[in-house]
């Protein structure tokens, strides 16, 4: 799974820039969403196989810091990038005379950059905020990865400060690029229900079903988790749940953006020269 994932991700990205007809926003910001999803899978994957391989789930505290710095990175980045690609979504279909125009690459390339800087430094505060707390002895935590949640709940002294970054964190970088995709989605219907044609209809709302595909397998794996480990306590349901988004995900997404894709599949056959 985890080859699967590297290799489907590695050829979008590579697709994307060496075609030139995918030199596009909806297609640089795929490009971006497949690394980070190469980066999100990185960070748990190998070290999980090393684990099952060695019988050991021994992880240092260095390891276990870094692992929690890239987990937040890159979960949050996939959010962020998931809520300027709904935005792309509704300037296309709302807006499609002036969309070159709007989404230019300086745009293009702002939203980027914006997205890497705002998780980066959120990914840097939260794990600056573990790097205070102490620990009694040597502590198990009930996962297969370091979560800075279960870390929290397992330190001896005060973690008030760090619950509350937490989840102030989670509410303004989690809650706020989910209520931009619930925005653009609201204006996009609007406008796809003021075509007259069906026909027009069905390929203006095409163009947005693998992004709410992935959308929605993003979001329900990530409530999943939360929920499971909310309604119960067992860390096995949550270490189950967790694999969802963790690792399968990321490796479905590269085949809902190419399966359904005829842009994607001709770079795909240009770039191995395969012949229609």
């Amino acid at each position: 799974m985890y080859l699967v994932t590297v290799l489907g991700n590695l050829l979008i990205i590579v697709a994307t820039i060496s075609d030139s007809h995918l030199h596009t926003p909806m297609y640089f910001f795929l490009a971006n969403l497949s690394f980070a999803d190469i980066g999100f899978t990185s960070t748990t994957v190998p070290k999980m196989l090393v684990n099952i391989q060695t019988q050991s789930k021994v992880i240092t505290y260095t390891g276990c810091i870094a692992q929690i710095f890239f987990l937040i990175l890159f979960c949050v980045l996939d959010n962020f990038l998931l809520a300027v690609m709904a935005y792309d979504r509704y300037v296309a279909i709302c807006h499609p005379l002036h969309y070159m125009v709007i989404m230019n690459h300086r745009l293009c390339g702002l939203l980027v950059l914006a997205c890497w800087a705002t998780t980066a430094l959120n990914s840097l505060l939260e794990t600056l905020m573990a790097l205070r707390l102490s620990f009694c002895t040597d502590v198990e935590i009930p996962h297969f990865v370091c979560e800075l949640n279960q870390l929290v709940l397992l330190a001896c002294s005060d973690t008030f400060p760090n619950v509350i970054v937490m989840y102030f964190a989670a509410v303004l970088l989690g809650g706020g690029p989910f209520a931009g995709i619930l925005y653009s989605y609201s204006k996009i219907v609007s406008s796809v229900r003021a075509i007259s044609s069906t026909q027009g209809k069905y390929k203006a709302f095409s163009t947005c079903v693998s992004h709410l595909s992935v959308v929605s397998l993003f979001y329900s794996t990530l409530l999943g988790v939360y929920l499971s480990s909310s309604v119960t306590q067992s860390s096995q349901s949550t270490a189950r749940a967790s694999v969802m988004y963790s690792v399968v995900t990321p490796m479905l997404n590269p085949f809902i953006y190419s399966l359904r894709n005829k842009d994607i599949m001709g770079a795909l056959r240009r770039l191995f020269r395969w012949k229609p």
